[in-house]
C-alpha cells in the first residue's frame, strides 16, 4: 500500500517532499523514511508522541514538527504528497482539507486509516472491550463512522480531483507484548475504559494469549487518496 500511495503522485520518490501529518510516534513516518523522498516532515501535536517518535526514528533523514491537521504550520506548496495514517478521524474534516489544500502542490495525495481483522482469539480479545464497557464507542478505528461517507465527502470537496480507494490486505505476526503494545496506543480505549478497567482488558489479553508466543493478526488497509487541482 505504501508503494501504492507514492506511485500516485507519478514522480521519481526521491523527488517528492512529502508531509505525514498525525504521525504519532512516527510508525507510518518511518515507512515513508524507508522509500527515501527528497524531504520527510512528520507532523504531530502531542508532545509526548513526537518526542517518542524523534526517538525512535534517530538516524533517519525525518524532520519532526508541532502541528495538527487544521494547522500543520508547514509552508505553501510545502509538499508533493500529505498523508495521515489512522489519524483522519481526529481532524475538522473541513479545516483539515482547507489546509491540506494549502500545503499540497498539485497532484499531492491523502490517505486515511486501516481496518483491522481479528483471527477469533483477537476477536474474542476485542469482545471483552464489550463485555467491560457496552456503550464504549470506537473513534480510532478504520471501522469508525468516518469511513462509511469518507469517499462521497471527498468527492464533494472543492479543489480536489476524484478520490481513489485501494486496499489491501496482510497478515501480521506480533509478540504477545507488541500486540499489546498496539492496544495501548488506543487512545479512544483507554479514555473510555479508565486506568483500572483498562488495566483489568490489558490482563484479561495476557491471559488468553498465555499460551501463545506469536500473535497473527489480519490486517485490511483502506486508503482514500486525492489529488489537489490547480
Amino acid at each position: 500500500m505504501r508503494d501504492a500511495i507514492l506511485g500516485l503522485c507519478a514522480r521519481p520518490v526521491c523527488s517528492l517532499d512529502v508531509a505525514d501529518v498525525g504521525a504519532g510516534t512516527g510508525i507510518w513516518s518511518r515507512m515513508l523514511a524507508a522509500r527515501l523522498p527528497a524531504s520527510l516532515t512528520a507532523v504531530e501535536p502531542n508532545d509526548a508522541m513526537r518526542e517518542q517518535g524523534v526517538e525512535d526514528s534517530y538516524g533517519l533523514r525525518i524532520t519532526w514538527h508541532a502541528g495538527s491537521g487544521e494547522g500543520t504550520g508547514l509552508d505553501d506548496g510545502a509538499a508533493d504528497l500529505l498523508t495521515m495514517a489512522s489519524s483522519f478521524h481526529w481532524v475538522d474534516v473541513d479545516a483539515g482539507l482547507r489546509e491540506f489544500r494549502r500545503v499540497l502542490r498539485r497532484g499531492g495525495a491523502l490517505w486515511n486509516p486501516r481496518e483491522v481483522e481479528a483471527n477469533p482469539l483477537l476477536a474474542e480479545i476485542e469482545g471483552e472491550i464489550r463485555r467491560l464497557r457496552p456503550d464504549l464507542r470506537r473513534v480510532s478505528s478504520g471501522r469508525s463512522g468516518i469511513t462509511a461517507t469518507l469517499t462521497a465527502r471527498l468527492a464533494a470537496e472543492p479543489g480536489y480531483g476524484p478520490p481513489l480507494y485501494p486496499e489491501a490486505r496482510h497478515v501480521v505476526r506480533q509478540t504477545v507484548e507488541h500486540y499489546l503494545g498496539v492496544w495501548r496506543s488506543a487512545n479512544d480505549v483507554q479514555a473510555q475504559l479508565g486506568p483500572a478497567v483498562f488495566a483489568k482488558f490489558l490482563g484479561r489479553a495476557r491471559e488468553a494469549l498465555a499460551e501463545h508466543d506469536v500473535v497473527e493478526t489480519t490486517y485490511l488497509t483502506r486508503a482514500w487518496a486525492v489529488q489537489r487541482l490547480p
